[in-house]
């Protein structure tokens, strides 16, 4: 099998699913978590980074999480400068 080097969305999607672990494991599960606290945890990311990579790339991110035993449950966006959440909870 030949390697296929990751696009950049892909990386950026991995790295929000990894950011959304840490945050989780951090809190504890079930975490709701902000744009805010993602823009903490990984200043690259941005807003609209995020909505894309959640459009766009979801089963990456949703891989990302299975890898550490968690799942996306539910996933709030309430439009442009009213915010985006996020709840992570324990893979069943």
């Amino acid at each position: 099998m030949a390697f296929k080097p990751k696009s950049a969305a892909e990386t950026k999607a991995r790295d929000l699913g990894l950011a959304l672990a840490r945050i989780a494991e951090s809190e504890g599960v079930p975490a709701s978590i902000g744009v805010d606290d993602l823009r903490r945890a990984s200043p690259r990311l941005t807003p609209l980074a995020i909505g894309q990579m959640v459009r766009k790339q979801r089963d990456t991110v949703e891989a990302t999480l299975a890898e550490r035993g968690l799942m996306l449950a539910d996933y709030a966006d309430q439009g442009p400068g009213r915010g985006m959440e996020f709840t992570i909870e324990q893979a069943a």
